[in-house]
């Protein structure tokens, strides 16, 4: 409904002098008096440009009228829609229930309130706003209307529910009282007759997330909106820079009618741990958000990788793990580059013996953090020399050297079973199976710590599992393969038992009565009603008792509290909450927020007056001659713009190519470029007579390059090579359990070869030192790198010499009629050798051979047998053990003539 006032309703009584004004205008100019003058004759046919009326014309007369009424009418202070001052004439006392749900629209509350407020002070009354969040006051705080004026934006909503029960106490004697509702049906409103103000915007709530079978489920809830709607739900969480950000969006489907939607939300593991809040987008309300604890993540494992045969599963201890670990946690792979800053909760490493000194110290800094690190056993550890003579920080005990050829483990002649696990275990109450037997084992060094430390032993007290604690986390290590090689452990559900008892399955839920009892939780994050994430600051702590089963209140604000050893959230909404609208006495009065906004017509009728006196102006001029008709001329400016500027060009470089080998650049230019063109005779042979098409050789810089782009670097190894950073060393573990290959030459075959004692042997020594090289052995005559492309014997360079060393091949017998044995190795991570093999490769621009190779055909002989040999290197690490494949043997019978 449309209203009008005036301010200076006086002013109207000027247009009672229209009609007089009417009479003058109309009375000017005065009629003229009429002459007969006969030399009027001569002035017939001439036409004066310059006239004037006799009478003035009736239109420009009701123009006048028109712009001298809107004069009056604007300075009269016409006000459309003018605002009610209230129907009290008391005091007035505004309760607001400033709870969650206010929040959606709260600027228009504070708005309505306002102009109440506003109009009260005119009228000189005295006036008070409770907000029912806070608590309420003995008395009423009767100020002037003004005054509240000022303290109104200092008040806000509250993540919480409004209390009532302290309403029947308060003494309004005559004052008008306005409630300012949320919506919300509650009890205790009826204790005073109040004229209602109430939102009809829809009221969203959420409540909180669960997590079952590998998918988030979330329930949006719904008042005073019957219509089909869609409303996006969104996760939010730290991104990679740690800023708050968008990890996920799912959409909830509102029926007709419905009052609630289920939505599911799948996301990845990473993305699903970083999870910190669930929100209704576009809603500004506590109730709209949901925040995550511990009870929504699954424990997050990192496996730290290396590189494996795909072919031979059953061979990876990973791929035992996996599957143990599949049903109860979520799982990473990587290196320790990318593993650690995810912030796993527990890190697995098989069967990896050495870690560089910058790796170490990471590891040490996250275990200590809390970090759970979970050993295995296998012939890398049993072959090093860790926790020997003193105990590694990452290793639970000292470890015992000798026993079998790998290297450091015990051997048996019958399998041995387990011994039912202590009290003080976490294994205690697991069921022990004669089934699950060990046949080796590192075994650890008696020391007096180890009775404590040993968590599983065997039956005759050897033991298998040992921890120790390191900071605030744990070192665990199995004393047997993750694989079926030293044990059936791995075979039996016994293994994923003992692994979920090691917190590596689910994380905890929600924590019962009993668990809360004599605990104190602290909030760390709380929310304010706009559903704001805000720093607890100095809050104190709750007893747990009062989070057993949580109203929040100002005691205990909606929040993520902290407590032994996880978090709990607090939230508006519970799972069980539905929203149910206000239900109000008949004949309470009940008005919304929206109204139409009042408005001033002043300035449009002056603007109206100033047009009409102005169109007058130029009717005058008109009806006087005095205005000149000529000639409109349009001017039309047509500016071509240059839509198309020079066409952009992409650059047709030529793509990457998918091999290129790299050398290490040691600062020597002689070596250097030896290196280089050493490689690049390599990749010329490896083009014209393979597949493979290399692109030039890249020279790298350890500490700065990239190398997971090479499948071969070459190291060539001199006396005065500095030592890599720490960082580099990371780079290059990393690199080989990446499944790269390092071909490390002394080229110093001449002197001696790898092994003796020359500098450069001396050196390679220091300089793979930290590097986890796993067991080596003279390269056999039947490793699959002697077959790869070419059949050889011999792998010569510039020097002729069978010292090249490769990865230790497992104890398989050869089966008699076959060439080779068995072996199903893959790629081996390094090969050391000192026969100079880039000087026999390396050829000019032209592709001529750079350097000499022994004297005549016998030298251009063993140049052919160093590029087989470098053939062979580049499709071993590019093909594995593909010519292991039985398929090849009789096609190799009938090359070798058998």
């Amino acid at each position: 409904m449309t209203a009008l006032a005036f301010t200076t309703p006086l002013l109207l009584l000027a247009l009672i002098a229209l009609p007089i004004l009417w009479w003058l205008l109309r009375a000017v100019p005065p009629a003229p008096i009429r002459r007969r003058f006969p030399g009027i004759v001569l002035l017939l046919g001439l036409r004066d440009d310059e006239s004037q009326t006799a009478t003035t014309p009736w239109w420009l007369l009701a123009l006048r009228m028109l712009a001298l009424a809107a004069v009056i009418l604007g300075f009269a202070g016409p006000i459309l829609n003018p605002r009610q001052a209230g129907t009290g004439t008391g005091p007035l006392l505004v309760m607001m229930d400033a709870s969650w749900a206010s929040a959606r629209d709260w600027p228009a509350r504070t708005a309505k309130v306002d102009q109440m407020l506003r109009d009260a002070a005119r009228a000189g009354r005295l006036a008070a706003v409770l907000p029912l969040t806070d608590p309420l006051p003995a008395e009423i705080p009767w100020q002037s209307a003004a005054a509240w004026v000022e303290r109104l934006p200092s008040i806000s909503p509250r993540a919480w529910e409004p209390e009532y029960d302290a309403l029947a106490d308060l003494d309004v004697g005559d004052a008008e009282v306005v409630w300012v509702s949320d919506g919300l049906a509650r009890e205790g409103r009826d204790v005073m007759d109040a004229r209602i103000i109430e939102s009809a915007r829809p009221v969203l709530g959420l409540t909180p997330a669960t997590y079952e079978d590998g998918i988030i489920s979330l329930r949006a809830l719904r008042l005073n909106d019957g219509t089909e709607r869609s409303v996006d739900l969104r996760a939010i969480g730290p991104g990679p820079n740690g800023a708050l950000t968008q990890l996920g969006i799912a959409s909830a489907e509102f029926a007709a009618g419905a009052t609630q939607a289920e939505v599911s939300l799948s996301l990845p593991p990473e993305l699903r741990n970083r999870v910190a809040r669930f929100e209704i987008a576009g809603e500004r309300s506590a109730g709209a958000v949901t925040l995550a604890d511990d009870s929504l993540a699954r424990r997050e494992v990192a496996l730290l990788t290396q590189a494996e045969d795909e072919a031979q599963d059953l061979l990876s201890p990973l791929y035992y793990l996996r599957n143990a670990l599949a049903p109860t946690a979520d799982m990473i792979e990587g290196d320790l580059e990318t593993l650690l800053p995810a912030t796993p909760d527990v890190l697995v490493m098989a069967d990896v013996a050495r870690l560089s000194p910058a790796e170490t110290v990471q590891v040490t800094e996250w275990v200590e953090a809390g970090g759970l690190l979970l050993r295995f056993a296998g012939p890398n550890l049993a072959a090093s020399d860790i926790s020997r003579d003193t105990e590694d920080n990452l290793m639970p005990v000292r470890l015992r050297s000798g026993g079998r050829t790998v290297g450091g483990a015990l051997s048996w002649g019958e399998p041995k079973t387990l011994r039912p696990f202590d009290r003080s275990s976490p294994f205690f109450g697991l069921d022990v199976f004669d089934e699950v037997t060990v046949n080796s084992q590192i075994v650890a060094q008696p020391d007096p710590t180890l009775a404590d430390r040993t968590i599983a032993a065997l039956a005759d007290g050897t033991p298998l599992v040992t921890r120790k604690a390191l900071g605030e986390g744990q070192v665990v290590l199995f004393h047997v393969t993750a694989n079926a090689e030293w044990s059936s452990l791995p075979l039996s559900g016994l293994f994923v038992q003992m692994l979920e008892r090691l917190a590596v399955s689910t994380r905890p839920a929600a924590p019962t009565a009993e668990m809360l009892e004599g605990t104190t939780w602290v909030p760390r994050v709380v929310l304010d009603g706009f559903g704001v994430a805000r720093d607890a600051g100095t809050l104190a702590g709750v007893p747990g008792e009062d989070l057993v089963d949580p109203t929040p209140s100002a005691d205990v604000p909606p929040g993520l509290y902290e407590g032994p050893g996880q978090s709990l959230a607090i939230n508006v909404l519970n799972a069980e909450a539905e929203l149910t609208a206000a239900v109000w006495p008949a004949g309470t009065s009940v008005e919304g927020l929206d109204r139409a906004e009042e408005t001033n017509l002043m300035p449009y009728l002056l603007a109206a007056a100033l047009t009409l006196l102005t169109l007058d102006a130029i009717a005058s001029l008109w009806l006087g001659g005095r205005l000149r008709r000529g000639a409109t001329v349009v001017v039309a400016v047509a500016a071509a713009a240059l839509m198309m500027g020079p066409e952009a060009r992409a650059q047709e470089g030529q793509p990457p190519a998918e091999v290129a080998l790299a050398y290490v650049v040691t600062g020597d230019a002689g070596i250097d470029e030896v290196s280089e063109a050493g490689l690049r005779g390599l990749s010329s042979v490896l083009a014209q007579r393979t597949s493979v098409e290399p692109d030039a050789p890249r020279g790298v810089d350890l500490e700065v390059d990239e190398l997971a782009f090479f499948p071969v670097i070459y190291w060539p190894v001199d006396a005065s090579q500095p030592i890599p950073s720490s960082d580099a060393y990371a780079k290059l573990n990393r690199y080989l359990r990446g499944g790269g290959m390092i071909v490390f030459d002394t080229r110093d075959a001449d002197l001696g070869g790898f092994g003796s004692s020359s500098p450069a042997a001396l050196r390679l020594r220091d300089l793979a030192a930290p590097l986890d090289i796993p067991p080596l052995e003279p390269l056999p005559d039947d490793h699959v790198m002697t077959r790869s492309f070419y059949l050889l014997q011999d792998y010569p360079g510039r020097y002729n010499s069978r010292e090249v060393w490769v990865e230790a091949s497992p104890d398989v017998e050869q089966v008699e009629g076959m060439p080779f044995r068995n072996l199903n190795d893959g790629v081996t991570p390094v090969v050391i050798g000192a026969n100079d093999w880039a000087a026999a490769w390396a050829v000019d621009g032209g592709g001529r051979s750079l350097l000499p190779v022994g004297r005549g055909f016998a030298g251009e002989q063993q140049r052919e047998i160093a590029f087989r040999f470098g053939v062979n290197l580049v499709m071993h690490v590019l093909s594995g053990n593909y010519k292991s494949d039985q398929v090849h043997v009789p096609a190799l019978l009938d090359r070798l003539g058998n």
